[in-house]
């Protein structure tokens, strides 16, 4: 279940309140879910009941009362927990986590895009000669057709803090184009040596090193003889890997959000914390038999979790006009 599907199901769970006269409202267009701010607080939490309250003349928690009741019945959803005035916090069970993996190896390059902007026509453009405007507008019109949105006359432009120069002879293309589309538009670009760095320090690299360890996974995988193939749903229940699942989940709506807001920064960031959980899972989940043991249904849910991690790393790359080697 993606954080999109879970905002459908809430904003279901809201019409279906109305309709049986729980709650006197009008029923929001769009309900937002994302992923809590600190662990131990579910999976996702949304506001909509602090954003009906007022509406339906009732304090936020019987609000919540009311939606928590509803949606503890969802199919995917394991638990829903009220916190502090009336937010909810969502834990999505297993299987909600399998379809997940499954969708994002089916849906493979084309994960990630999807149809909130359609029906707008959208593209920017830069200043001739700017250097970080250009890279960011060529980024952002990636992001608007990934989200949905039409080519249209590029109506607006985009500006950026611009380099003192461009960086792409010292440092290489791909380099300097996560150099340029890291920071905020707004800050300034960090183009010296240290994206050229191969050490932790460095996040393009990290980034890549992780998907190019996804692949590795694989090619071992196959070598030591793991069916990763499996119609058995994938058990996952460490904390590192439902963080990666979270992140995964999350990735089309992040995608989306960089297009409304012009702003590729986000996926870059969130591309970082997807880097960052797949190497802690990496190291805490072992994906592969040691040894004399044989493998098992654990080692292959792993494989195709580490698979998903690589597809969605590539793509993020992708949309930020960077290749993604698979050896590094």
């Amino acid at each position: 279940m993606t954080p999109a599907e879970l905002s459908r199901t809430v904003l279901s769970t809201v019409r279906r309140a109305v309709a049986a006269g729980e709650l006197g409202v009008e029923v929001p267009e769009r309900v937002v879910v994302q992923r809590p701010p600190r662990p131990g607080c579910g999976d996702y939490a949304t506001n909509v009941a602090l954003q009906l309250a007022g509406a339906a003349g009732r304090p936020p928690r019987q609000v919540a009362e009311i939606l928590s009741r509803r949606l503890s019945a969802e199919p995917g959803i394991a638990l829903v927990e009220i916190a502090g005035p009336g937010f909810l916090n969502i834990t999505l069970d297993a299987r909600a986590y399998a379809d997940v993996v499954r969708q994002v190896r089916a849906q493979g390059p084309e994960y990630g895009t999807g149809d909130g902007l359609a029906g707008e026509a959208g593209s920017v453009a830069a200043e001739d000669g700017a250097v970080r405007a250009q890279a960011v507008a060529e980024a952002v019109n990636r992001l608007l057709r990934a989200a949905g949105a039409a080519p249209g006359a590029a109506e607006e432009r985009v500006t950026a803090a611009e380099p003192q120069d461009d960086p792409s002879a010292r440092l290489g293309p791909d380099a300097a184009r996560w150099s340029l589309l890291r920071p905020p538009a707004e800050d300034p670009p960090r183009t010296d040596g240290t994206f050229l760095a191969q050490r932790e320090s460095n996040p393009l690299f990290r980034i890549r090193y992780a998907h190019a360890r996804t692949r590795a996974l694989l090619r071992n995988a196959h070598d030591l003889g793991v069916e990763i193939e499996s119609t058995v749903d994938d058990p996952y229940h460490h904390p590192a890997e439902t963080e990666l699942l979270g992140l995964i989940a999350d990735f089309p709506r992040v995608v989306e959000t960089a297009a409304r807001r012009r702003a590729p920064d986000r996926l870059a960031r969130h591309l970082e914390r997807l880097a960052d959980a797949f190497l802690r899972f990496h190291d805490e989940c072992p994906a592969l038999p040691k040894g004399d043991e044989k493998p098992s249904a654990v080692h292959a849910a792993r494989i195709r979790l580490a698979d998903a991690t690589g597809i969605v790393l590539a793509n993020g790359l992708h949309l930020l006009g960077i290749s993604a080697p698979d050896r590094v």
